[in-house]
This record gives structure tokens, sequence and C-alpha cells, in this order.
């Protein structure tokens, strides 16, 4: 029986184009964005939608951190971070992301995921009859710790302060309220209000909680993220962020005060019962990030690929959706089923790796194509692209669509 009714629910994503399928994606060392598709070494593809935003994965000093690691103290950590797995490498790399973001303390965890989904469930049970207020566009990983943790939400529009406004002023001033919001929306590119967020939070005496994953490296000062740049950092409560994306390796993390840090350290369940990063990952995010502290060129060329590649989309007749402010370019197919053969046939006939976004990532009427350009793709590589699309779009009669911001 049990099996009949999962086969019969997987069968249903298929009939409505919704079935995720892994594409075998072998990245290249040294000649990323290429990579080979199920080992077939004729044909390398260009990737682009990978999160390895700045091509970190592959910078030298990160390999080579990496590499000494191992030699050091092998492949595993050996256990939680309370039981053998606090190795020197995270105390080295904890402090630099407290400095990065002018914070106090930090705490790193497996995964960008169970830093967002722990921290949250804990902060719920430290907090007795707390409210969360987030918004409508947040990431599973918030979605799945506000949940979890069975306390009271309130959901606001995207990026609407007046709305938050009025779901914060229904509550009594004493009431512990906790605002979680992201500052660069990965599926549709934009910025959230941060600092109009943080004097609301002020105003009703709202602890912050900023999700940075998709800023972290490319933005403000020394990459610090959005809240950085706009100069309320020291507003923000919690920041959280991920090494999985800019940083180029994996691995979540919070910073804030050293006391609300000590207590997740010491409630969250999701941090405590977890085995640690092994040495080998902990020692190349730490010079990942000592890296983009100091370097500006890798995110300047991101940005100046990204402007020429908005711009060459924009000259073929192929918009970015009009949320888009940042380095996340989406554009528009708008049915499942047609979003997932135009991206077979870019894979097949042009040589080009992009992942179709489907539902329930994104509503059902919106699915897309998220490009990510990065400092390693060329003008050539722009190029074939746009006349990949054109040819796609064209073959499968997809109207060039744009959605105005929500």
């Amino acid at each position: 029986m049990y099996t009949q009714i999962a086969e019969r629910k997987v069968n249903q994503l298929k009939a409505s184009g919704q079935y995720r399928e892994f594409v075998t994606i072998n990245r290249l060392n040294h000649n990323y964005p290429m990579a080979l598709v199920n080992k077939k070494a004729e044909h390398p593809v260009v990737v682009w939608c990978s999160n390895d935003y700045l091509g970190m994965s592959q910078h030298p000093v990160v390999l080579e951190a990496m590499h000494k690691a191992i030699e050091l103290y092998g492949a595993g950590s050996g256990g939680s971070r309370n039981i053998g797995g606090s190795h020197h490498y995270y105390e080295e790399l904890e402090a630099s992301l407290a400095e990065w973001h002018g914070k106090e303390s930090a705490l790193v965890f497996p995964t960008g995921y169970g830093s967002n989904d722990a921290t949250l469930q804990c902060l719920a049970r430290i907090f007795p009859d707390s409210i969360v207020f987030s918004d409508e566009l947040n990431h599973a990983s918030i979605i799945n710790g506000i949940v979890s943790s069975k306390t009271e939400k309130a959901v606001f529009k995207h990026n609407d302060v007046a709305h938050l406004e009025q779901l914060l002023a229904a509550q009594h001033p004493d009431r512990p309220k906790i605002i979680v919001f992201e500052s660069v929306y990965s599926m549709d590119g934009d910025i959230a209000p941060i600092r109009e967020i943080a004097a609301l939070a002020k105003k009703y005496n709202a602890l912050t909680f900023l999700d940075e994953v998709h800023a972290i490296g490319m933005y403000g000062p020394r990459g610090a993220g959005i809240a950085a740049d706009l100069g309320v950092a020291g507003e923000i409560d919690f920041i959280q962020g991920t090494m999985a994306k800019g940083i180029g390796v994996i691995g979540g993390y919070i910073t804030a005060s050293a006391p609300l840090i000590d207590s997740v350290r010491s409630f969250a369940s999701g941090f405590i019962f977890t085995t640690s990063l092994p040495p080998a990952i902990v020692a190349a995010c730490s010079v990942s990030v000592a890296h983009l502290k100091q370097s500006d060129s890798e995110r300047s060329a991101l940005h100046a690929k990204t402007a020429l590649l908005r711009a060459a989309l924009a000259e073929a007749g192929i918009p970015v959706m009009k949320s888009s402010e940042t380095h996340i370019l989406p554009v528009l197919v708008g049915e499942a089923q047609k979003c997932k053969n135009a991206a077979r046939r870019l894979l097949d006939k042009h040589g080009i790796y992009l992942q179709p976004i489907n539902s329930p990532t994104v509503p059902v009427g919106t699915e897309r194509f998220r490009v990510n350009v990065t400092p390693n793709h060329t003008e050539a590589h722009i190029r074939s692209l746009v006349e990949g699309l054109s040819e796609v779009f064209e073959y499968y009669e997809i109207r060039h669509l744009a959605l105005q911001p929500t």
C-alpha cells in the first residue's frame, strides 16, 4: 500500500511536468565554468546556474588549504562540536566571520539550510510566547524552522514594509517578536528594504534575523553583504550566511552578539546533535573568506559580467524579470513542461546547462531559468548563451515574458 501511494504521488509530479531529474554535472577543476555531463569528455558544457558565484571553489588558495588540512588531519572531523569535532580551524573561521559582519561572535553549521532551520527553532524555544514575522518569499529552510518550532507566525507580503508594520502593531509591545527576511531573494533577484525593516524592529522592539546567503562575498565593503553595504549591519541582531555560494565550499553560519550565539550553541538540537564539518572543509572556507575580505577583483568581475549579460539578453529580446536588481537574472518561461524541454534542448544542442526552476520552488505559471554569470565566463560564453536561448525560445514558441516587481 505505502509503495503504491508514494508511486502515485510521484506520477502526479511527472504528469504536471514538475518532476525533478538530476543531471550529472562534473565541473572541471581549473576550467570552470566548463563541465562534463555523465563523464562524456568529448562534449564539455558551460554551466550557467551554479551558486559558485565567484568561482572560489577552484581558487588556488582554497584548494591548497584543503589539501594541507587533509594531509595534517585526515578526511573527517570525528564527531559533533561537543564531542571531538571542534578542531582549530573552527576557531579561526568563526572569529573571521564575526569580524566580517561586525558582530561579537559566530557559529558554523554543516549547511546553510541547517543554520536557518536549527537557529529559528531554537529562538522560538528560548523566547516563550514569541511570534515570528516572515516574508512570504523566504527560503524553505526558514519556513521549515518556523513551522517546526510550532510558534505563532505571521507572513507579510514580500518586501512590504507597510504590511509588516500593520502586523507588528497588532501585537502587545512586550511580546517577543522575531522578524525573518532575506537580503537578496534567489528566485527573483530583488533586494529587501533592510533599512526600513530594521527601523520597524527598533520601533516595535523586535529581534531581526537576516539571511544574506545570496549576497555574501558579492556586495558591501569586503563582500560583507547588503546590510553592510547600506551601513545597517549593526542594527541587525542575527546575520546568517552560507559558505556554499560566494565562498565556494559548503557550510552555514550565524553571527550575532556573544550571548545570542552562546544560547543557540547551547540549546539548538540541530547544532548539538550533528557531526561537525571536516578540517579540510573549514580550512578551505577560512582562507576563502580571508581572500574575499581583501580582494575586490572577483566581485568587480562578477558585476561587470552581469551587466554585459543583462545588456546582451535585452538586445536579443529576452527580458530578465523586472524584479531583478542583482547578479541573479531570472528569465521567465511560464510553463513547467516547456521549461524542462527547453533546458534539455539547451544542453543537447547548445552545450549549455541551465536547470529548469519549476513549482514548488516558484509559483505555478512563473517557471523560469535562473541565470548566473561568474567572473570565469567569457564574452564568447555570453554570446553563445544568448544565441542558444533565442533558438530554444523560438523552437518552443516561448513568449518573451517579464514579470513586474512584486
